[in-house]
């Protein structure tokens, strides 16, 4: 396991570091999501790699698991899974909700998929490049778009996150970005913008 950490003063590199006799963890310089995640991916030996946020817990035991046997046993580049606000209000966990349906949809023409929870196969985020580091809001959402709709897959179950960017963002922002960012799937000149997705 491999935690990529952006200078955290919350003890994270501790706190991981103390799980050293038990598993194979090294924490990582990181940075914005796309260099973590990519000096993460260049060091991975496996066939897969998962990205998968700090903020978020799986929803079961099991979803790693069937995710993984979910890529080998359709032979897919890449798994995701859905969304679940575990607190915070009606119209926070309503809007994952709505992610969710949309993501489901999004199966049907250009699948795309979160990157709270991103199985990828290695050699195909190989030969896409990785995440692009010039990207700084919608990076999983840009890569996982130029994938194939049948190599794509959701697995049932999810991802425990919290209400926080709803709290520094506001729901009207969140909504704005995330349509605009669907409409421009085709745009890379939108995704290279600074939407100041980092600033709040």
């Amino acid at each position: 396991m491999l935690v990529a950490d952006s200078g955290s003063t919350d003890g994270t590199a501790e706190v991981v570091n103390s799980f050293r006799d038990r598993l194979q963890v090294e924490v990582i310089p990181g940075g914005i999501p796309s260099e973590g995640r990519n000096a993460g991916a260049a060091r991975a030996t496996t066939k897969y790699v998962l990205f998968i946020d700090a903020d978020v817990q799986p929803a079961d035991k099991s979803l790693i698991r069937r995710a993984l046997e979910t890529a080998q046993q359709k032979n897919l580049q890449c798994v995701t899974t859905n969304i679940i606000c575990c607190n915070g209000s009606w119209l926070d966990k309503a809007f994952y909700i709505g992610n969710n349906f949309f993501q489901y949809l999004s199966c049907l023409h250009k699948p795309f998929s979160t990157g709270m929870f991103m199985l990828f196969e290695k050699s195909r985020f190989d030969a896409l490049g990785g995440f692009n580091p010039k990207i700084l809001f919608a990076e999983d959402y840009y890569l996982s778009k130029q994938l194939k709709r049948g190599r794509f897959a959701i697995v049932p179950g999810g991802v425990f996150t919290t209400n926080r960017r709803f709290q520094k963002m506001g729901h009207a922002r969140v909504a704005r970005l995330f349509f605009w960012t669907a409409f421009n799937f085709w745009n890379p000149r939108f995704f290279l913008r600074d939407h100041k997705y980092w600033a709040q």
